[in-house]
């Protein structure tokens, strides 16, 4: 599965990505930065994020989530999986195995 996240610099972004690989719950996390406008508390932003493409497995949702909630900068972090429904066998397995 892909899960999708986002911070507020590229700095929290580096060391979110990090502590999830270092923890077992990804195999890998890309970042890009992106522009994102959004309605918060009343108001609709426009603002610089950094998005983190999270490649874990299905059974580790939970852990990853809680993982997310507990390092991250937001009070409300995006926490959004999206299921992999192909894919080159060889990545998805390399991503079972770097992963516990």
């Amino acid at each position: 599965m892909v899960v999708l996240t986002t911070t507020d610099s590229e700095e929290a972004a580096k060391a979110l990505a990090a502590l999830i690989v270092a923890e077992r719950l990804a195999a890998c996390v890309q970042t890009t930065p992106i522009r994102s406008v959004y309605r918060w508390q009343g108001a609709v932003r426009h603002e610089s994020e950094v998005l983190l493409v999270i490649k874990t497995r299905v059974a580790l949702l939970d852990r990853l989530e809680a993982f997310v909630k507990t390092h991250h900068t937001y009070d409300t972090p995006e926490i959004v999986a999206l299921p992999i429904v192909g894919g080159s066998q060889e990545y998805l397995d390399w991503i079972a195995a770097e992963t516990t």
